[in-house]
């Protein structure tokens, strides 16, 4: 792998661990650097950082919240 791509991947400790965990990647960049940003884009959903997937974690807690905040009225009553 050339050594700006290794250093850039070492800085970052989110694509350092996505490399640990997906080796195949680590081949792929070692033929083809410029291929950082796809595995960038991959490591985000691997990681679940892309925007649908946090508009759906959100979602879901906000659906918990009000679950919650149901649960706590009916006791009241």
């Amino acid at each position: 792998m050339e050594p700006e791509t290794y250093r850039y991947i070492q800085q970052r400790s989110d694509l350092w661990r996505f490399i640990r965990l997906n080796p195949d990647w680590y081949r792929y960049l070692t033929r083809n650097p410029e291929r950082v940003s796809e595995m960038e884009k991959e490591a985000k959903q691997f990681y679940g950082k892309t925007v649908p997937q946090r508009l759906a974690r959100t979602q879901q807690n906000i659906q918990m919240i009000r679950m919650l905040m149901q649960m706590a009225g009916s006791w009241n009553d």
